[in-house]
């Protein structure tokens, strides 16, 4: 599988002070497991954390719950290869928040424009569902992506990375409810400015085919990122 572009270099070291997990991270030791079985299975995936992709500067930072397995965790860069990418990648072609043409395979000829795609867990888990204690211990690779980036506005899909979000910036969860098309003034954390966070539901295969998310309120969410960032 050919390496994603548009990513920062992967780094070894604590947590604490990278914004990407290393290829064998073991932080996590079910995640871990589950990815080597992956490995197994499918050798010639990625199976392996994946990295943030986009502008690092970008005044914008879309934040997804974690890969999919047959998604990026095959493909190596987020959103790429399943049903929420194609709604996705699709929306932010639409807002000028991407060029090119989205193919499902890191070396298609999409760029994203002012924009950096990344996931509050990023490694696949079983069921496309990580533990609070997994969330938690991916955390400081999502602070240290927003501490790079300092986005003017970050876009979360669903309600757990609209928590990881909440938690990386030290904002209280209670002064901050998720809701669909809501947003949020919040401090970024080292107090040098603010950034704005846009809520959304997750646009997985589930939510759009039983109607939770329509692809008109998906597009509507980012109509309103778009005219802020203007």
């Amino acid at each position: 599988m050919p390496a994603p572009t548009q990513t920062s270099k992967t780094r070894t070291g604590s947590a604490a002070h990278v914004a990407e997990p290393d290829r064998n991270c073991p932080l996590c030791p079910r995640l871990a497991a589950f990815r080597d079985e992956a490995r197994v299975r499918e050798p010639s995936w990625h199976n392996a954390p994946v990295p943030s992709w986009g502008e690092p500067n970008g005044p914008l930072l879309i934040v997804g719950l974690a890969p999919g397995l047959r998604g990026a965790n095959r493909t190596g860069r987020p959103f790429t290869g399943d049903w929420a990418g194609d709604l996705l990648y699709a929306t932010l072609l639409e807002f000028g928040l991407a060029s090119g043409v989205y193919d499902e395979r890191p070396d298609d000829s999409l760029t994203l424009v002012g924009c950096r795609v990344t996931n509050a867990v990023r490694c696949v888990p079983p069921q496309n569902k990580p533990t609070p204690a997994e969330i938690n211990t991916c955390r400081p690779f999502l602070v240290q992506t927003i501490n790079v980036g300092q986005p003017r506005a970050i876009v979360a899909l669903g309600r757990i990375a609209h928590e990881s979000v909440l938690r990386a910036l030290g904002a209280r969860l209670a002064e901050h409810p998720f809701g669909h098309g809501a947003e949020h003034d919040l401090t970024l954390p080292d107090g040098s400015a603010t950034t704005r966070l846009f809520d959304s539901y997750h646009c997985s295969r589930y939510n759009t085919n039983t109607g939770v998310l329509t692809e008109a309120m998906f597009r509507n969410v980012f109509r309103n990122v778009r005219a802020f960032l203007n």
